[in-house]
């Protein structure tokens, strides 16, 4: 006899919590800033700077065409987000909705993000390389609709998609040792990178953030080289942990756990409280690729042994009640 199913994170709950990541995307993308000038200068443009040549001049040329109609291109892009948000949250819907992902994030990560900035050199975990757009992506591909759900009991989300949970456990291994290495360059590992970075990320920002961002910089100062190589070796065992270990939790909310860090640190919430972010950047979507791998004991199996060790506990006042009328039969007048 089976104990009743424990409840669990299925790949449903994860499409959802993915659909509602894109309508804020969707969402972000029809703030009133955006529609000027400012979604080609301040968003597309920056991801121009340090590129390769052939690289820059491509982002540069699709910055041009936005600015010629850019309160058409921004409302067909809130669209596009909206559409595939909606479309995660139906799930007749959902193969259409993350067919249209993977091309729309292709496309994201190439101009929107500048590769990550992978190209420059200057990559950081704390700007949110290696992209977000990477990380729709992966998770998109992680619950693509392969088995029925009924079909699936226990088990992590992952286990009813498409690449199973080892190929989620690779995912989360290529993300954290790709942070690991970027932490190990050495543009990362100056006395004042962390220092400078955090600074970076209060410009813009309300002053109770700028003030955070500015307290951290200031407490990192001179602490850089030292700090990037403990992040790099943390990064590593944070990625390689599920993969070589059977306790793959502990490092799952380590990785959570840091990735808070880097998102409210460095990232500053993706910068949506400027009125400038398109999207979270990486720290809500690592927790969601994190949750989607996440292991799920099975429900324990109730042996015969169990239920008979069960059935003699009953109390024995119970006994003596019940052979009460027999000694009362014995007293009787013959």
């Amino acid at each position: 006899m089976i104990s009743p199913a424990r409840p669990r994170l299925t790949a449903r709950h994860i499409q959802v919590g993915l659909g509602m990541v894109w309508l804020l995307d969707g969402l972000l993308q029809l703030q009133p800033k955006m529609f000027g000038s400012g979604f080609a200068d301040m968003v597309i443009m920056p991801s121009a700077q340090g590129q390769p040549g052939v690289v820059s001049s491509a982002i540069t040329h699709v910055a041009h065409l936005i600015s010629v109609q850019p309160t058409l291109v921004n409302a067909l892009f809130a669209g596009v987000q909206l559409l595939i948000g909606a479309g995660l949250l139906i799930r007749e819907t959902v193969k259409p909705a993350l067919m249209v992902s993977f091309v729309w994030v292709l496309g994201v990560w190439t101009v929107g993000e500048g590769f990550g900035m992978l190209l420059t050199g200057h990559a950081s975990p704390l700007s949110g390389a290696p992209g977000a757009a990477l990380l729709y992506a992966a998770i998109g591909l992680l619950v693509w609709p392969r088995v029925r759900p009924a079909e699936v009991t226990t088990g992590p989300a992952a286990s009813e998609g498409l690449l199973g949970v080892r190929g989620g456990q690779t995912m989360w291994a290529l993300l954290w040792t790709g942070m690991g290495v970027l932490w190990l360059l050495p543009v990362n590992r100056a006395q004042d990178a962390l220092s400078g970075a955090l600074g970076n990320a209060a410009s813009g920002e309300p002053g109770w953030l700028a003030h955070l961002e500015s307290a951290a910089s200031g407490v990192f100062a001179g602490r850089g080289t030292s700090v990037a190589v403990v992040l790099g070796v943390l990064s590593f065992v944070i990625g390689l942990g599920p993969l070589l270990t059977k306790r793959s939790a502990v490092f799952l909310v380590a990785g959570i756990a840091l990735s808070l860090d880097y998102w409210i640190f460095g990232h500053a919430f993706g910068q949506i409280l400027t009125g400038m972010g398109t999207d979270p950047n990486t720290g809500p979507l690592v927790i969601l690729l994190a949750l989607t791998i996440f292991p799920i004991r099975p429900a324990r199996a109730v042996t015969t042994t169990d239920a008979v060790t069960t059935a003699d506990a009953e109390p024995a006042e119970g006994l003596v009640q019940r052979s009460a009328p027999r000694r009362e039969l014995a007293h009787l007048p013959g």
